[in-house]
């Protein structure tokens, strides 16, 4: 079976039409499309229905589709553990993340990984949206949540510690809140659609009924309101960092309870060859967001 061929229909498969996955294999349309159909051939089944405009999975395009994107992966690291380049690091890097965390976290990062690695390309899909990692091609995800999709790989990379914190301006129109039944009497600033906040009081996980005339569906809005002393914000440390060096915003700590950290985790497809380059970026975030 031709490697090359397979390519041409994840990519194809992947991008939404022939051309488009030409495009991304910086081949010509007609070449792609030879080898999806030298393949097509090969295999006995079809498995692209094309229009004009667009392509579709057919039924045994959408049962083989999995099983062609492991043998090329499988290929890839392959390569890529013979290589003498920085260990196999090499090659094009598909990652995705959230939006404020990306920008603020994740970019910086890899960044920094690109310099250390000048054989490595990266494509950062910055986005709030779950990505489908096998269906979009994407290598690695590091996202602020627990997994939830049991067929990933998950590795925890961090801490992701959160508090409560206000401006200066807003404290100055009343009492700070001491305990978690004074939330009830101050603005909260909630994402758009969470009711609660969860805290932690010594080995009981309470959630808090939170409301506020303030909602928002980004992390970056709730923290310019903030800034703006509409109300009192539940923020993760490397969104308020810079603030509270600068007295823009002031930490306020509860006496009976704590916001309830989260973590971070980087998660990738099940694969019995993890490539050289995903786990070598992977061991690069884990060291640098000791920082964060």
């Amino acid at each position: 079976m031709d490697s090359a061929g397979l390519a041409v229909f994840v990519q194809a498969s992947q991008a939404g039409s022939v051309a488009a996955g030409a495009r991304r294999l910086r081949i010509s349309p007609l070449t792609a499309a030879r080898r999806l159909s030298a393949l097509e051939t090969d295999l006995g089944v079809r498995l692209l229905h094309r229009t004009t405009r667009a392509i579709s999975l057919t039924p045994e395009g959408e049962t083989f589709l999995p099983h062609a994107m492991a043998v090329l992966e499988a290929e890839a690291a392959a390569r890529d553990s013979v290589r003498p380049t920085a260990g196999g690091v090499l090659g094009l890097l598909r990652i995705t993340t959230s939006d404020a965390f990306g920008r603020r976290v994740v970019t910086p990062i890899v960044a920094d990984f690109m310099a250390a690695h000048c054989d490595v390309r990266v494509d950062l899909i910055v986005t709030d949206r779950l990505v489908d990692l096998v269906a979009e091609g994407v290598d690695v995800a590091i996202r602020i949540a627990e997994p939830a999709d049991s067929s990933l790989i998950g590795r925890r990379l961090s801490d992701n510690r959160r508090d409560l914190y206000a401006s200066p301006g807003y404290l100055a129109t009343g009492r700070a809140p001491q305990v978690l039944s004074d939330l009830s009497r101050h603005a909260n600033l909630v994402q758009t659609g969470v009711d609660h906040w969860p805290f932690l009081a010594g080995d009981r996980r309470v959630r808090i009924p939170v409301a506020g005339r303030f909602t928002a569906t980004s992390i970056e809005s709730l923290h310019a309101a903030c800034l703006s002393g509409l109300g009192i914000g539940m923020f993760s440390s490397w969104v308020v960092r810079d603030d509270l060096a600068a007295g823009r915003l002031v930490r306020l700590p509860l006496a009976d309870a704590t916001p309830e950290p989260l973590a971070i985790w980087a998660l990738y497809p099940s694969r019995r060859l993890t490539p050289a380059k995903v786990s070598a970026f992977i061991a690069f975030v884990k060291l640098r967001l000791g920082a964060v």
